[in-house]
């Protein structure tokens, strides 16, 4: 039993250790080894009666080490009184690591009953399926999708503008599967020879796409359609103690004066993070004409010819009628109204219309009610409170670009959590964009690697699109990303300010751009195979028992 819990102990940390913003990625090569040492022990020589629950038990073990070594710093979300939100964190790394206990799992299943070789064929495919699940559903975490790894070396993964992340867990899983591999054969021949030759297979699995990637990133040469200068706004409220106690009109005024302070000669672009107006409330989305928080920031946007303005801003829609909702609104009893609320994107150029995009990737707990129709009616408005709505916002279905009529970028307003999301951008440049503008509040956390997580994943997002990215973050990091995915400025963290930078335009689509997740579809098809394979083996077996 101690072996046991030492080898699941060890592949958590592998995991843990290996994630960035400040990890040593080349351990998750390892990280699924000693779990897998412990399931082939466990399954042929262990008296443990119930197996199937020890090896669920050992790998959640596993992987909760890895989900809370991880993802702790989510601890740092307040409750309304003030107090850490234990909620916060208990739910998704319980959750997280009760799914991936269970991938493993099924592996365990898979293998006992059709041999090892498919079984390992099928941790693979199902790995890869159950990450991209993770991306689709309601309850959405895709955080620790292993190819997330090399987000803070991003030089090792230049070819993600192929193959997107999942071609990074591809990589992960297939150097695991082998060393476990190439480690049980050894056990079994001690053969010398058979040794160095798997030596030497995987070094060149480890190290042939490691090269290709470093001479691409060596060799890129991108030629821009165009420049553009863009001033990012930090303007660093506290969300707990300032953002959401302020008056909106001394928000919009700090805002603007750190404009004003740092913007040198001709600006295209004017970017504000994540919610950055009004503060406490919302704006009315038929009312943006009259209202004085968006005139004061056209009236500064005149003062700077062919500029235009992004923000964030929580805005809203009131239905007089129930007929005419959608199925996010909810109902406000005084006056007796139907409301949407929204984590909105805008646009804001003289004389035209607003533009508006509304966040398509809510936060599950925090923006959205999951699965509301199921759930709301047992668990009534039990949802998590960091300072945002106690209802699920509403969001647009499709991806939306922001076009001005003094330049021809087309800005991607990528909002906050929807950065983690490598598909679901690419339909931003589908629909034409050519620079992404992630508009973002990691503040909640604190100063934690929540920031540096969510900065460094951003890296991949320009890898994938070869497009540059432009970030601008209530307490930082902003940053300006090349499309290499190189930090090529920033702003640190918890400082108040701006920068000024000048972005290249980059036309045209990657592989992955234009395929997606390709990865997937080939583990999905793998997966299909052999799940018809096992069942069939069941049938066919059970029908030789009749027979005898």
């Amino acid at each position: 039993m101690r072996r046991y819990i030492s080898l699941s102990i060890l592949s958590g940390l592998l995991f843990a250790l290996s994630w960035p913003a400040h990890g040593i990625p080349v351990l998750i090569f390892f990280a699924f080894v000693p779990l897998m040492l412990l399931e082939h022990h466990l399954a042929n020589f262990s008296r443990i009666n119930n197996k199937k629950t020890a090896i669920f038990g050992f790998s959640f073990l596993s992987f909760f080490i890895w989900n809370i070594c991880t993802t702790w710093w989510l601890f740092n979300s307040k409750n309304p009184d003030g107090s850490h939100s234990f909620l916060a964190v208990a739910i998704p790394t319980l959750f997280n690591s009760v799914a991936m206990g269970l991938v493993f799992l099924f592996y365990h299943i898979y293998k006992k009953r059709i041999g090892t070789y498919p079984g390992l064929l099928f941790l693979v495919a199902l790995w890869i399926c159950f990450e991209k699940f993770h991306t689709t559903w309601e309850l959405s975490w895709p955080w620790l999708t292993l190819g997330n790894v090399f987000a803070g070396w991003h030089q090792w993964v230049q070819w993600y503008d192929t193959t997107g992340v999942f071609g990074g867990s591809l990589w992960i899983l297939s150097v695991n599967v082998f060393t476990y591999y190439a480690y049980r054969l050894f056990q079994v021949t001690r053969k010398r020879s058979l040794l160095i030759k798997n030596i030497i297979i995987f070094l060149g699995m480890l190290l042939l796409p490691l090269g290709i990637s470093l001479i691409k990133y060596q060799q890129l040469k991108l030629t821009p359609s165009s420049r553009v200068n863009v001033v990012l706004l930090q303007p660093d409220l506290d969300p707990y103690t300032e953002k959401y106690n302020r008056d909106s009109l001394t928000i919009v005024h700090g805002l603007l004066d750190i404009a004003k302070k740092h913007a040198q000669g001709k600006v295209d672009f004017f970017i504000a993070p994540e919610t950055a107006v009004p503060g406490y409330g919302s704006i009315s989305e038929r009312g943006f004409n009259d209202s004085e928080i968006l005139n004061e920031v056209n009236d500064f946007t005149k003062a700077y010819p062919q500029s235009t303005f992004l923000t964030g801003a929580s805005t809203h829609k009131i239905y007089p009628h129930a007929a005419n909702t959608s199925h996010t609104a909810y109902f406000i009893e005084n006056p007796g109204v139907w409301v949407d609320s929204y984590n909105t994107a805008l646009q804001i150029i003289p004389n035209q219309t607003i533009q508006t995009y509304h966040k398509g990737r809510l936060v599950p707990g925090v923006e959205l009610f999951p699965y509301i129709n199921i759930l709301k009616p047992l668990l009534g408005n039990a949802m998590f409170n960091f300072g945002g709505t106690i209802a699920s916002l509403g969001s647009d279905p499709e991806r939306k670009v922001f076009s001005n009529p003094f330049n021809t970028v087309k800005i991607a307003p990528i909002i906050c959590y929807e950065s983690i999301y490598g598909e679901y951008v690419t339909e931003y440049l589908k629909k034409g964009a050519n620079l992404l503008a992630i508009m973002t509040n990691d503040s909640w956390w604190g100063n934690s690697p929540g920031y540096r997580q969510l900065l460094v994943l951003a890296k991949l997002r320009a890898i994938e699109t070869r497009r540059e990215v432009v970030r601008a973050a209530n307490s930082g990091v902003s940053a300006h990303i090349n499309a290499r995915g190189d930090i090529i400025e920033s702003l640190p963290y918890g400082a108040q300010g701006a920068i000024q930078i000048r972005a290249q335009v980059f036309e045209g689509e990657t592989p992955y751009v234009k395929y997606g997740d390709v990865i997937y579809r080939i583990a999905l098809f793998v997966f299909g195979f052999l799940f018809i394979y096992f069942w069939s083996q069941i049938y066919l077996s059970r029908k030789n028992k009749v027979k005898k």
